[in-house]
């Protein structure tokens, strides 16, 4: 893959051989553009701007060759608009500036384009690779955009230890051993790991807990491991249980219980009846594993469903994961989309995007024809072991299937757009319950928590139009040593200060001024992404509540003056006496205090995002609590790693003993080397 970088911005984002707007294929011959670019362009705003985006990119097309490749478009901040994927680069670029009619949403992406960037590929497989990376990485505002990407747990047997391990796992798979999913939840992974547990008996302990054992643990005498650590079961019984794991994983259900059912008879003739028993519950465990999976299939092994469905201008893909012939769960998702697309793009796009970071499985079933789903199924296959097919059904089991999703994410989107609208009428009761000219779309609430004023934690929760909007929740750790303990107003003013000096450098208020200027009707400014897309979450609130009565707001007030923001609301919320929920003191700056109605659904609300905060930060403080509670020692020393912490841990077995014994001792220790023997004396002999 050769890179072509056409202008000094940072690299960015592409598109297919199809025209912009995606309605006509566009003409992947070079042909001359026409003198009169801007002539017949469909627009609802001013045609000038049209014309110099449509400028920019006739003298980056000039000098594009025809091969393969991804192109970005940038506006005059060096945000990336758009990123596209092209088999003929000149071509698709081409098809921007030749006057042909565009949707509005193309025209004002070619407005704003102020350079373009380049890279050319090999094929246009590696392109469509690409372009789904990208957008992924930059999220360009023009593009579909896949939300609430969360990696996908799976079932690990391991085999790098000294016996098989089953645990949970996320992330990139570095470990050696058998991995098993994806599922949908991490409670469908505990389940099913517990259950295997209670069938084969293997250990879900770490590799130094393992070590450092010299008797079973409550686990095996509870008959949910086998005790491999201390010798209860030998080698190569426990390495046929393993095996046996990996065979029901793998879809070898039918087998596996029958070996079992087999044994558990043999035990009965043998009258070996306690035997026999935990062969039995063992049977039972691996059918409670199978009966409580929901949809199962008959015919389809192993395959990833996806449904999509539109209501008023929203989209929803409901995503089923099916391996072994069982039914793994499953994920509703709701990606950004322009209102204008088709869903067989939006369903197309979704579809890269999501498997840019995981295998994807033999067979992916659609409820939608996605455009080149032969290049999209060949991209996928390129990064796998086996070939991937991309098929819509439209009969048996596999349309069954489909359907079912279908429906699933008919019901997912009409309750977030349910949620949504009932959301939106509580902020708008908010925003006039506390004299606000609007609706607030993103409220923040602060809150603290700590014990005798040690592990102190400050917590900030985001609500907006559709609900807490959890991956804006921020933990901030207390650093000023100069607080004095269990100073509630010191820890606010820090916690703020931090908050909103961040946010006055990652995002000028200039900017957020004119985006409201633009809202309300001002001047036709530029105007940022987030003020100019009503789907994208703004980053400067709206309202910011303070779990407090009027000394916490007074410091928050003093805390927001420091960094020179002055036109954020604040209120404090005070609870009432006895802290009973019902009678909470509102206090905001240059009104007398208030209370609202007892049963009024604006208070609910509000004690809702209070209880939210006080959730979030309690949990943060007790999270750092345990910590700290567990700290150990040797993580404090430079140059002790995971692997040497475990070899001294293997040859001292404790800390303390660590601490007592000589240099001599520490030196002597298999993989630890002089210098490291000498780093840990010293780090528990200074001052001595």
């Amino acid at each position: 893959m050769s890179r072509r970088a056409l202008s000094d911005l940072p690299p960015d984002t592409f598109d297919d051989g199809r025209d912009a707007e995606r309605d006509e294929p566009a003409d992947e011959t070079e042909a001359p553009l026409p003198d009169d670019t801007a002539a017949e362009i469909d627009f609802d705003f001013e045609p000038g701007a049209v014309e110099a985006g449509t400028e920019v990119i006739r003298r980056f097309w000039s000098t594009l060759p025809g091969s393969p490749g991804v192109y970005r478009m940038f506006d005059h901040r060096g945000d990336v608009l758009y990123v596209g994927k092209a088999k003929n680069l000149k071509a698709r670029v081409g098809s921007y500036a030749r006057g042909q009619a565009h949707s509005n949403r193309i025209a004002r992406m070619i407005s704003q384009t102020a350079a373009m960037e380049f890279v050319t590929t090999a094929t246009e497989t590696e392109a469509l690779l690409l372009e789904a990376n990208l957008i992924k990485q930059l999220k360009p505002r023009f593009n579909v955009l896949m939300r609430d990407d969360k990696s996908f747990p799976y079932i690990l047997v391991t085999e790098d230890g000294p016996a098989p391990q089953i645990v949970k796992h996320r992330g990139a798979r570095r470990r050696k051993g058998n991995y098993y999913g994806p599922f949908a939840s991490v409670w469908a992974v505990n389940r099913t790991v517990n259950a295997l547990q209670r069938a084969f008996l293997l250990r879900t302990c770490t590799d130094s807990y393992y070590e450092n054992r010299t008797r079973p643990c409550l686990l095996y005498q509870i008959k949910r491991c086998s005790g491999p650590c201390t010798g209860e079961i030998a080698p190569n019984d426990y390495a046929a249980m393993a095996d046996s794991a990996r065979a029901f994983l793998a879809g070898k259900s039918n087998a596996v219980k029958d070996r079992m059912r087999s044994e558990m008879q043999a035990a009965s003739e043998a009258m070996e009846f306690e035997r026999a028993a935990r062969y039995r519950d063992r049977i039972a465990a691996l059918s409670a594993i199978q009966g409580v999976q929901g949809v199962n299939t008959q015919g389809v092994e192993e395959a990833d469903v996806f449904a999509l469905d539109e209501q008023a201008g929203q989209f929803c893909i409901e995503v089923f994961f099916f391996r072994n012939f069982q039914n793994w769960g499953n994920r509703a998702y709701f990606p950004k989309a322009d209102r204008s697309m088709t869903a067989d793009e939006v369903l197309g796009s979704f579809i890269g995007q999501f498997y840019d970071d995981k295998p994807a499985p033999r067979t992916v079933l659609t409820s939608h024809a996605i455009e080149d789903a032969e290049l999209v199924a060949a991209a996928l296959s390129s990064r796998v072991d086996h070939r991937v097919e991309i098929h819509r059904p439209s009969r048996g089991e596999r349309k069954n299937l489909v359907d079912y999703a279908q429906r699933n994410a008919k019901e997912a989107l009409a309750r977030r757009l349910a949620d949504t609208a009932s959301q939106g009428k509580l902020l708008a009761a908010l925003g006039q319950a506390f004299g606000m000219e609007r609706a607030p779309r993103r409220i923040e609430v602060y809150d603290n928590s700590h014990i005798m004023g040690t592990n102190a934690v400050g917590g900030m929760i985001v609500a907006g139009p559709t609900g807490f909007m959890k991956t804006h929740y921020r933990t901030f750790n207390i650093k000023n040593e100069e607080l004095t303990p269990g100073d509630d107003y010191g820890m606010m003013r820090e916690v703020l200060q931090r908050r909103f000096k961040r946010l006055v450098k990652e995002a000028p208020r200039t900017e957020r001024e004119a985006a409201v200027a633009a809202a309300e009707g001002g001047a036709p400014e530029p105007v940022p992404a987030a003020a100019e897309e009503s789907e994208v979450f703004p980053a400067w609130p709206d309202l910011v509540l303070i779990d407090g009565g009027k000394g916490q707001l007074d410091a928050a007030r003093a805390a927001l003056d420091a960094v020179g923001v002055t036109e954020v609301p604040l209120i404090g919320i005070a609870k009432g006496r006895d802290r009973d929920a019902g009678r909470e003191t509102f206090f905001v700056p240059g009104r007398p205090p208030f209370k609202l109605p007892p049963r009024d659904p604006t208070l609910y609300f509000v004690q809702r995002l209070r209880d939210e905060a006080h959730r979030f930060a309690i949990g943060s403080h007790r999270a750092k609590r345990k910590r700290e509670m567990v700290k150990n020692p040797l993580d404090e020393i430079a140059g002790i790693g995971p692997s040497r912490k475990r070899a001294l841990l293997h040859h001292f077995g404790t800390v303390k003993a660590i601490e007592r014994a000589a240099f001599e001792d520490l030196a002597k220790t298999p993989g630890v080397n002089a210098a490291t023997a000498r780093a840990v004396y010293d780090f528990f002999h200074a001052g001595t």
